[in-house]
Formats: C-alpha cells, structure tokens, sequence
C-alpha cells in the first residue's frame, strides 16, 4: 500500500470512531457502581444501596461525582401499603445517608435537592 493510501484509510477510522468517544466514555452510565439501584433526574443520576439498615445515596453526573454539601433528600419506600420515608443528609464527597431498608420490588422515590439547583425526583425499584 502506498503511503498516501494507508494514511487516508487511517484517517477515515479515525473520523468514523469520533462519534463513539462519548458511548466509550459514558460506558458505566446507567450501570450500578456500588450493588444498588439507578434511578436518574435531568442530569443527575443516583444510585441507592441499603445495607445493615443505612441507605447511602451516591451522586453523580455523567459518571462525574457531585458533591453533596449543603444538599438535603427524602426516599419514599413503597412497598405493598406500607410507605416510609428516610430523610437523607451529606455524607461527604457525593453521598447522602439516611437510616432506613428496603425490600426488593419495593418503589423507591428520590426527591433531593441539591444547593442552586432545581429539586430532582427519580423513581426506580429495588431490586
């Protein structure tokens, strides 16, 4: 192959993969980092681990953390007619914390409120 050949069919792999960059980018988007449950709000996605009856919300946007300082959130669990809700404070870095559990199949509603933001609700179910 000729020189001016091989770097034209480089070139154009090249070009056809800049649209994947993002896909490659964002592969844990959606995906469950910590064993709980996604549920995502606008830009914000969150996902909600109960364990040893804590519930840890993690934070993030588009993979990136977001920090939690000063933000404020409230879990409703639906679960059959019974419905409790968990107040959820920071807990550092990208995390709210409240006490609470959860079973699965139960319908957890996420309201959090994050400073100088619009108020953001996810929906998902425990799994």
């Amino acid at each position: 192959m000729h020189a001016k050949t091989l770097l034209t069919v480089a070139a154009a792999l090249l070009a056809l993969n800049l649209p994947l960059r993002d896909a490659y980018a964002h592969a844990e988007h959606g995906q469950a980092q910590f064993g709980g449950v996604v549920a995502e709000a606008g830009e914000a996605q969150f996902e909600i681990v109960g364990k040893d009856g804590k519930i840890t919300v993690h934070v993030s946007d588009h993979g990136k953390p977001v920090a939690t300082a000063g933000a404020s959130g409230k879990l409703s669990i639906l679960a059959g007619a019974e419905k409790n809700d968990v107040e959820l404070k920071p807990a550092g870095d990208n995390r709210l914390v409240g006490q609470g559990a959860y079973v699965a199949g139960a319908k957890l509603l996420l309201q959090v409120q994050l400073p100088g933001k619009k108020p953001l609700q996810a929906r998902t179910v425990a799994k």
